[in-house]
């Protein structure tokens, strides 16, 4: 295999070229953490991004950074919380649950959509995606957004790029938006609820004034069968203080909760965001369920009555973790079916996360498209990569 390992946009564009020239498929790498995400890849030619990395702009003030698109999460992590900053969508670290080494990038972050517990409140990955710079399957350099919001005109080609698995183009350099990072965070556990009694907590808590930055159901750690409502409040301590204790009096019937602050209620959501509690899970497919919030515990139950799962909830009942065993079809078809729900009207789409190759060979990865839209993927496709040289079928077969 062919490894090439360009250290700026124009050897970025040859690298690309060459491909096109030998008529020559490639897979796009950056930290190499999320390889195992999508369908398997053999490819001849693969283009490593590591030496494109650094932060290029900082402007704390103007709330904007750029950097190269192989710049690891942890150099940008560290920028920014020297001044007090964040990725406000606060990007998960799936290496303990895909059993990855290497550093996670931010262009593969983006690339991904990768949102952790604040996107109810914050957005996804692309709602911070302000610009880019790339090379397309064609080999063309290509620019998209800028580094301010409005600067924005025309199609929003950074939400294309985000989830795209870099299937469209090669990320070189990248901006996002950044905000402060909270004074204060504090997590109420409520303990000991029903599923029906946990998702109308949440909801009314995601609802309330309360601006409640996370909300989500879990196993308590070292209590079999028991489960637990987390919700979490950020920002100056005084705010914080009265609305946590708005939160308690409110929902006073679901118990008095137990309070994780500082250093410890980060790690909470730390790992709930890198699904922690089922990466110890051995030889199991992981899902990721996106429904309606109301419908994440009847999607959950439903799939754990007809196969064994273990479960937990995260977007307030909106994101299902699943681990279920990988015979067959590692559940696809009960997860799938229980999406669509009784009347066989409901929407959302299931992600197979993690699975042997074998599966991710024989089952859609990704939720299967309508034929309208399939339609329209491939004409984004080809209109980007028309020679199918970027990931060839990483995301659906012949795509």
């Amino acid at each position: 295999m062919a490894r090439f390992v360009p250290s700026d946009v124009t050897e970025l564009r040859d690298a690309v070229g060459d491909a096109l020239t030998a008529r020559e498929p490639v897979e796009i790498v950056g930290g190499g953490t999320k390889r195992g995400l999508g369908r398997p890849l053999q490819t001849p030619r693969t283009i490593d991004l590591s030496r494109l990395s650094g932060i290029r702009d900082y402007a704390p003030s103007e709330l904007v950074l750029t950097a190269g698109a192989g710049t690891p999460m942890a150099e940008i992590e560290a920028a920014l919380e020297a001044n007090g900053q964040m990725l406000a969508f606060e990007p998960p670290d799936w290496r303990m649950l895909l059993g990855s080494a290497g550093d996670p990038t931010l262009g593969g972050v983006l690339a991904c959509n990768l949102s952790g517990s604040r996107r109810p409140k914050a957005g996804a990955a692309r709602d911070h995606f302000l610009g880019f710079r790339a090379v397309s399957g064609r080999g063309e350099i290509f620019k998209a957004g800028g580094k301010v919001v409005k600067n924005v005109t025309g199609y929003d080609l950074c939400k294309l790029m985000a989830a795209s698995y870099g299937t469209l183009a090669v990320l070189e350099e990248v901006t996002v938006k950044v905000l402060p990072r909270p004074e204060t965070v504090e997590t109420l556990l409520f303990a000991d609820l029903a599923p029906a009694n946990a998702t109308a907590l949440m909801s009314a808590a995601l609802g309330s004034p309360h601006e409640v930055s996370g909300a989500a159901y879990l196993p308590q750690p070292g209590a079999a069968g028991a489960q637990i409502v987390a919700l979490r409040v950020e920002g100056p301590a005084p705010s914080v203080a009265a609305r946590r204790d708005s939160l308690v009096r409110e929902h006073a019937a679901a118990g008095v909760p137990g309070v994780l602050e500082g250093a410890a209620s980060q790690m909470f959501w730390r790992d709930i965001g890198a699904a922690s509690a089922l990466a110890g899970v051995p030889e199991q497919a992981i899902w990721r369920v996106s429904v309606a919030p109301m419908r994440g515990v009847e999607v959950a139950v439903t799939v754990a009555g007809a196969i064994d799962a273990t479960w937990f909830l995260d977007w307030g009942g909106g994101l299902v973790w699943l681990a279920v065993p990988e015979a067959e079809d590692g559940g696809a078809a009960v997860i799938r079916t229980a999406i669509r729900g009784a009347d066989g009207r409901g929407t959302g789409h299931a992600t197979l996360v993690r699975g042997s190759a074998g599966l991710r060979r024989s089952v859609p990865v990704f939720e299967p498209q309508p034929g309208a839209l399939a339609a329209l993927t491939r004409r984004v496709k080809e209109a980007f990569d028309p020679a199918h040289i970027f990931n060839p079928g990483r995301m659906a077969e012949g795509c």
